[in-house]
């Protein structure tokens, strides 16, 4: 045949001829040889010409008759022949080949953990972050993953202070850029920025030639920054950065301190109220008046059990920080990430706000977070929210109301060089 190789070699065996047939005897009858599945039969049309052709003796035709009836199975020995498998047949050098390579990526993994802790024994450390870290940076980054990220200031503030950046020598585009060029000079674990005011001119009708100036400041207190009251401050736009450590508050109860990280890239009105607080020997009027724990719907660190309903109980304690003596006025929505344990909040524009004890995904984009509880003191919340309640209905909700309610005093807290700003995300 002609899709045959010439190196290949025909071995031709019969069940009534035991011994090897010459190659050539195979070659000479081929054409008259039909193949079907490696199953030659010699056509008896073929025989009869083979017969007409030759000048045979009669025995020699007797034994082409027998050859023409007896099936002939044909080997074809090709160099390495492939052979077809089944999908569904196993390869045992695949397992083998497959076996070798998870082996060899476990070593490379081993090797390379073991001579990163060698060479870099930091790195290391690093990795046995206290868990007040892990839980601020996760808030953090998921705070400024959602509502256009977390570089925000107050438009017609100018804010004061030591100039550690021209702006007459240093400008961006936006008020955004400016705030990141800020943050840039503020990324140390070893205590206060080196820049915690940014100052813009975006303003380009009023500044005119200084449209674009972005002022990098150092305050001597972030908690109470140097104010421009007088000039134009209109045409400027400013903000605080808090560093490490920096920017926690304390809401002081008779059951323990709740420390919060406070958000002031994100929520820069909601932060400027707080401060405004802070300078009030008491809060006279603060307090919570709403306490419901976690039930059955929660774990201990705040993720929804499946199929558990979303409350009642919510797993929030709530109350207000409206002061006596502070003029009340709504606080415009900031950045409104999805509602974390610990996360604080205001309800609508404020003064109510609350502290959640768990994970509500389905309060997603909903409220403004302007802080978070350190994880450490979330312990606090969860005895305040195992105080005796009785029932009440607002707009056909059930919920649980305090007994009898927990003032709260807020206190500025100091700075403390731990690396607080990672356990705390601004959603």
């Amino acid at each position: 045949p002609t899709h045959l190789s010439r190196q290949s070699s025909y071995n031709l065996y019969t069940s009534s001829l035991t011994r090897q047939l010459p190659s050539f005897f195979f070659l000479f009858f081929s054409p008259f040889f039909k193949f079907n599945d490696h199953r030659c039969h010699v056509h008896s049309s073929s025989t009869q010409k083979l017969l007409q052709f030759s000048q045979s003796t009669p025995q020699t035709q007797n034994l082409l008759l027998h050859l023409s009836k007896i099936p002939i199975w044909v080997s074809l020995s090709t160099p390495r022949p492939q052979m077809g498998r089944r999908q569904n047949d196993p390869d045992p050098s695949r397992f083998a080949y497959l076996t070798l390579l998870v082996l060899g990526a476990i070593s490379c993994a081993l090797v390379y953990a073991f001579l990163s802790v060698l060479l870099n024994p930091n790195a290391a450390r690093s990795g046995f972050e206290t868990e007040t870290s892990v839980a601020v940076r996760e808030e953090k980054s998921e705070i400024e993953g959602g509502g256009g990220g977390c570089c925000r200031g107050i438009e017609g503030l100018e804010l004061w202070g030591a100039a550690v950046k021209w702006g007459s020598e240093f400008k961006f585009n936006s008020s955004e850029e400016c705030c990141q060029a800020c943050k840039a000079m503020c990324t140390g674990n070893d205590g206060p920025c080196l820049c915690d005011t940014w100052v813009f001119c975006g303003n380009r009708e009023a500044c005119g030639s200084k449209f674009g100036e972005c002022w990098l400041k150092k305050q001597k207190d972030t908690f109470l920054p140097d104010r421009q009251e007088g000039g134009s401050p209109a045409m400027w736009t400013s903000g605080i950065i808090f560093g490490k450590g920096q920017g926690i508050i304390g809401l002081e109860t008779e059951y323990g301190t709740l420390h919060i990280k406070l958000f002031p890239d994100c929520a820069p009105h909601s932060v400027a109220y707080i401060l405004e607080l802070l300078t009030l020997r008491h809060c006279a009027g603060c307090q919570f008046y709403r306490a419901e724990g976690r039930g059955q719907s929660w774990d201990s660190e705040g993720n929804h059990i499946r199929n558990a309903p979303f409350g009642p109980p919510f797993a929030v304690i709530q109350g207000t920080l409206e002061a006596q003596g502070v003029p009340l006025r709504d606080i415009p929505t900031e950045v409104c990430p999805t509602i974390r344990r610990g996360s604080v909040a205001w309800v609508g524009s404020g003064p109510e706000f609350f502290i959640s004890l768990a994970n509500h995904q389905e309060w997603k984009q909903t409220y403004t977070v302007f802080g978070s509880v350190l994880p450490e003191d979330m312990g606090i919340a969860e005895r305040i929210a195992q105080l005796p309640t009785k029932p009440d209905v607002w707009n056909n909700i059930n919920v649980s109301v305090l007994e009898k309610s927990v003032p709260l005093v807020l206190r500025r807290m100091k700075a403390s060089h731990v690396d607080l700003n990672a356990h705390v995300t601004s959603n």
